[in-house]
């Protein structure tokens, strides 16, 4: 009988088990690579999810339209400014973004214990006072690295995350002061546009619950800076956390946006991260006495929040998080998906997102006693999304825009129906507004969640007047439109305003050396901040086209299962041809 050579036998074996882990990402790759182009048009940019490479594949059935990652200094350079650790990110995970037209941003933070004379993780870089051309200036130098390292890859940058949690508190990720920070973000801002001229500075994103003044103390500061103006004061894009309320979005961005206005500054802002976590997933126990969430409210949530969002101005919006990786028992749940991967019922309410609302030119929002509507303009298609405030089960009257709509329940079932007397008319099943709410910490009387929500969707576009409640002839608030003066109190908060679109904020100029800048001032006492602003909704990314038929771009409820078995069916090929292959004896 024939025989391979004794190398060829010891040498096979090796070959496939350090070919198959790259035969492994290369089906993946290609798996994600053939859904993405099954799919047409790219994802709508505007919407994303947090850590998408989790499960990439799930993120391109989804249509992602960006992820964030983050890049941890102590990480990448563990022991001293001259290691560097590729290895933190993958180009795997990039290379797979890229592949399902998802865009990823970078979220730098956690100083190297080397790096810092304060507590490791959050302390204050050694050196960040010196020039930005100083190599005793460590953050500079990590970050002209980074930024130049992923360059065309990675063109927005998060600088730092949270700062606005006090030291010492729980959770705390900054242990600098408010001029520390933005002295970081300055230093950031400088080193990254010396080795990428088309970098984006996002400031870290705030959470609003443990300081609502943080904003404009930084402004305060910021706007002090004589060499600030010059440079747009360091910054691009505002970055907002807004966690477990529906009606906290447009509050909490009025509230941003008012602070921007209160020094004349406007900037995009973005939703970093969205999302009411369940405690009453059977499937993942958790105790938590108040804000409960159920694995209905927490899909209800992210369509009412994203929706929200949107007619409030934000210009992009994230869930947190993609999947729930590596989370220890007991831990509290946040993904769309388990740590096994299985799909909560919020993984649908995504989907249903990314079909329903791309693609949106303007949106509006009006709020009434027992329900709220959002209007989504999306050229050919208008989507209304609705759901009821309170405890009471609510029957609306829609106008409508065509003879009949696409009603979309947020399980994802869908019923064409017809208009009657040129309206439709719904049923919202109430909220559920658990009772140990008023004594828990929160900024909002009403239920923390709306009810179930629904979607109608029209091949049609046009403006109708909002829905009204049948039972209590509910007729709508006035909804102002007046822009809001620096000084001049804005409208009622829990008003919500017509949109008008954002002004792109052209990248201020960058010297070709960056000036050593002055010491950062003492703040200032911070503005009277009016309650809300002006909305500015957003798309500075052109939306895809929208085909005419309401049910027409529903995706597929999977991924065809040949393309899902591709690795598993080369990796058996292989095997397969190593055991029939002949041995020595």
């Amino acid at each position: 009988m024939a025989s391979f050579s004794p190398m060829a036998d010891h040498l096979l074996p090796r070959l496939i088990r350090l070919l198959a882990p790259w035969l492994l990402t290369a089906g993946v790759l290609l798996s994600v690579v053939t859904w993405a182009g099954a799919q047409g048009p790219l994802p709508d940019v505007r919407f994303g999810a947090v850590e998408a490479f989790r499960d990439p594949v799930a993120a391109a059935e989804a249509g992602v339209g960006w992820e964030r990652i983050l890049f941890y200094w102590s990480e990448l350079q563990p022991n001293g400014p001259d290691e560097w650790n590729g290895y933190h990110v993958p180009g795997d995970w990039l290379n797979l973004a890229q592949a399902a037209g998802r865009q990823v941003v970078g979220l730098l933070k956690h100083t190297p214990a080397w790096a810092t004379d304060g507590s490791p993780g959050c302390g204050v870089p050694r050196g960040l006072y010196l020039p930005v051309d100083d190599p005793g200036n460590l953050w500079a130098t990590f970050v002209r690295r980074v930024a130049g390292a992923y360059a065309g890859t990675i063109d927005h940058w998060i600088i730092w995350n949270e700062p606005d949690i006090l030291p010492g508190t729980y959770g705390a990720e900054w242990c600098g002061s408010v001029e520390d920070y933005y002295r970081l973000l300055q230093v950031a801002y400088l080193a990254a546009h010396e080795v990428n001229p088309n970098v984006t500075i996002h400031l870290a994103g705030l959470t609003f619950y443990h300081d609502r003044s943080y904003l404009s103390r930084f402004l305060a500061v910021a706007t002090a800076d004589s060499t600030g103006a010059d440079y747009g004061y360091y910054f691009d894009v505002v970055s907002l956390h807004i966690y477990f309320q529906t009606e906290e979005v447009p509050r909490i961005i009025g509230e941003a946006r008012a602070a921007l206005a209160a020094y004349g500054l406007n900037r995009p802002i973005w939703v970093n991260e969205t999302n009411a976590s369940p405690d009453a997933d059977p499937l993942w126990p958790l105790v938590r006495p108040c804000f409960q969430v159920t694995l209905e409210e927490q899909a209800s949530f992210l369509l009412q929040s994203f929706a929200l969002a949107l007619a409030s101005g934000a210009e992009r919006v994230a869930v947190y998080k993609w999947v729930d990786s590596g989370l220890p028992p007991g831990g509290e749940p946040f993904g769309v998906m388990r740590p096994d991967f299985s799909r909560r019922p919020a993984y649908e309410a995504f989907r249903l997102i990314t079909t329903h609302y791309a693609g949106t030119q303007s949106a509006r929002a009006d709020r009434q006693t027992l329900f709220y509507q959002v209007t989504l303009n999306r050229g050919e298609q208008t989507t209304r999304v609705l759901w009821a405030r309170t405890a009471m089960t609510t029957t609306v009257s829609v106008p409508a825009l065509a003879e009949q709509a696409l009603l979309v329940q947020q399980t994802g079932e869908m019923e064409s129906v017809p208009a009657v007397d040129g309206a439709y008319v719904l049923t919202l099943p109430g909220a559920r507004c658990p009772v140990e709410h008023a004594q828990c910490w929160t900024t909002h009387p009403d239920c923390i969640v709306g009810g179930r929500t629904v979607l109608l969707v029209e091949a049609a576009s046009g403006e109708a007047g909002p829905a009204t409640a049948e039972a209590s002839g509910e007729t709508p608030a006035e909804t102002p439109t007046a822009a809001v003066e620096e000084g001049t109190p804005g409208p009622d908060a829990d008003s919500l305003l017509t949109p008008t679109p954002v002004p792109t904020v052209a990248p201020s100029p960058i010297p070709t050396v960056p000036p050593t800048p002055s010491p950062v001032p003492s703040p200032t006492p911070s503005p009277t901040v009016p309650p809300t602003a002006t909305p500015v909704p957003v798309p500075t990314v052109a939306p895809p086209e929208v085909p005419p038929d309401p049910a027409a771009d529903l995706r597929p409820s999977s991924v065809p299962v040949a393309i899902l078995l591709l690795p598993l069916t080369v990796l058996l090929l292989v095997a397969g041809l190593l055991r029939r292959a002949p041995r020595r004896g």
